[in-house]
């Protein structure tokens, strides 16, 4: 019997239950429960309404028994992967201390100004090895230590979200690597937490407990979950790579021999290399990149960048003025329109905010004396063409701060669908860009799931397993002339025009 791998995988957009089979080195996947993810707006601010996501994680988890059941698969794990940096609070007896905020959360902004005042960048980054970004845990935590210190203070621990959703799982307390690695509460160096930091910012250390590598089993899914969903009572909580991007990673097929750089792609663009240890260069610091735990001791090296929530915004701006497209529709439109007609920078501060995102381009395209957007095809060509554009930016970039040269790009992730967007990157950064799995991150988060209970050796292991069972695009560059003249119009764009 085929032995099955339950991911959970959540994103800031949707959630997905996915049944991940190993069978004679090849995997197969089925997704057997999708359903919508949103903030809920209450008067403490943007929250994640978490009670609804367990509700939808155990019909998904019932959907997967019965699944295996009809197919003859064998149930052997479940684990879960989520976006970055977002947290709860627990007490000592594991009770949730309120809805966790989101990292769009608008008081987020001016805690970090006021960390980074404190603290310095320089402290900041050479001790956590992290990009300086308002959406980090140690900033949010700021936040909500400022505005109820005692809550924090009488808290027992601070769980990152996939830890706190095994904890429902399983009854055991755990703080995986990779997400917590997201935080900037880590000190780059050691691993362990950079508690001199919240120290310095008279902040409470004793929230902070000690961190388990991904691959690592936790125990089993607690008696009365077992009855509720179906599943064996012996299915393992398996720690995955609980940050999605460390679990889309670790499914890049990238073969031995070839030097190449990924793009996690989808409602962020993670942009980077995979290297064995941190590099916290002045370069690296004057570029921002950041140093984020992978699989096997691996450093993922990469850049945050806005992704596919500009287009996803724009669709919703979109839906409120009565024009309903799907994806695909956007894409085609964008297609028809005429290139390079308004560019931006997709790391324009007030573009990673809910809401107005069709009012916050033509903002910007006014402040940079370029054409308003006017159609729906020329708002997301927009957004596309501006993405290509910053990725080659820090390709060139990553390539300056490791003086390395790629081969290539491997674009994992559900963006990887977008073929316009793959074509644009190909053509902009002048490189071959190979797309594939789609469904990296739930395939990644099973393989390691199927890693730590002894059916994969180690990455390497896992990335053959991935390259012979997927059918790979491959988007060859076509640059011309207008393509780098129009590169160094966009090199010339401000962050922040205003």
């Amino acid at each position: 019997m085929s032995k099955a791998f339950i991911a959970v995988d959540l994103g800031a957009e949707s959630g997905r239950v996915i049944v991940v089979t190993l069978d004679q080195g090849q995997v197969e996947f089925s997704e057997v429960h999708r359903f919508p993810n949103s903030v809920i707006h209450l008067p403490t601010g943007l929250h994640w309404n978490l009670p609804e996501l367990w509700r939808e994680i155990v019909a998904g988890l019932e959907r997967a028994a019965d699944w295996c059941a009809q197919q003859s698969r064998q149930p052997v794990s479940v684990g879960v992967d989520t976006w970055g940096v977002d947290w709860a609070l627990v007490s000592a007896d594991g009770e949730l201390c309120g809805l966790p905020h989101t990292y769009r959360d608008a008081r987020n902004p001016a805690a970090f100004e006021q960390v980074v005042q404190q603290l310095g960048a320089d402290r900041l980054y050479q001790t956590t090895g992290i990009q300086l970004m308002h959406i980090n845990s140690l900033y949010s935590l700021y936040a909500q230590f400022a505005a109820d210190p005692v809550l924090v203070q009488q808290s027992a621990r601070l769980m990152f979200i996939p830890d706190l959703l095994h904890y429902w799982l399983s009854g055991q307390f755990s703080c995986e690597h990779t997400i917590a690695s997201t935080s900037q509460m880590l000190n780059v160096h050691t691993g362990e937490w950079a508690k001199d930091l919240l120290e310095a910012l008279k902040m409470p250390t004793h929230i902070c407990h000690d961190v388990t590598p991904p691959a690592t089993r936790i125990g089993t899914i607690l008696p009365g979950l077992a009855e509720q969903t179906g599943l064996p009572a012996t299915v393992q909580v398996v720690l995955p790579p609980s940050h999605d991007t460390a679990a889309a990673v670790a499914s890049v097929p990238a073969g031995p021999g070839s030097d190449w750089a990924y793009i996690s792609s989808g409602t962020w663009s993670l942009l980077g290399a995979e290297l064995t240890d941190p590099c916290v260069s002045e370069a690296a610091q004057a570029a921002m990149f950041t140093n984020e735990v992978g699989i096997d001791g691996t450093i993922r090296f990469l850049k945050n960048i806005a992704g596919l929530w500009l287009v996803q915004q724009c669709r919703a701006g979109l839906v409120e003025g009565g024009q309903e497209f799907s994806y695909a529709e956007l894409t085609e439109a964008a297609r028809q329109s005429p290139p390079f007609r308004t560019l931006l920078n997709p790391q324009h501060a007030p573009l990673s905010l809910t809401g107005g995102m069709l009012e916050k381009i033509n903002q910007y395209a006014i402040a940079t004396g370029q054409p308003e957007c006017e159609t729906p095809g020329q708002y997301i060509r927009c957004c596309l063409e501006s993405l290509a554009m910053a990725y080659h930016q820090n390709v060139e970039s990553l390539e300056s701060v490791l003086d390395r040269q790629f081969d290539c790009i491997h674009v994992v992730g559900g963006g990887g669908r977008n073929s316009l967007l793959n074509q644009l990157t190909a053509d902009v950064a002048g490189k071959t860009v190979v797309v594939g799995p789609f469904e990296a991150t739930a395939v990644g988060n099973g393989l390691v799931q199927a890693m730590a209970c002894g059916e994969i050796a180690n990455l390497a292991d896992l990335r053959s397993v991935v390259r012979n069972s997927f059918e790979l695009e491959t988007y060859h560059p076509n640059p011309n002339d207008s393509i780098q003249a129009n590169y160094q119009r966009y090199c010339q764009l401000p962050v922040d025009p205003c």
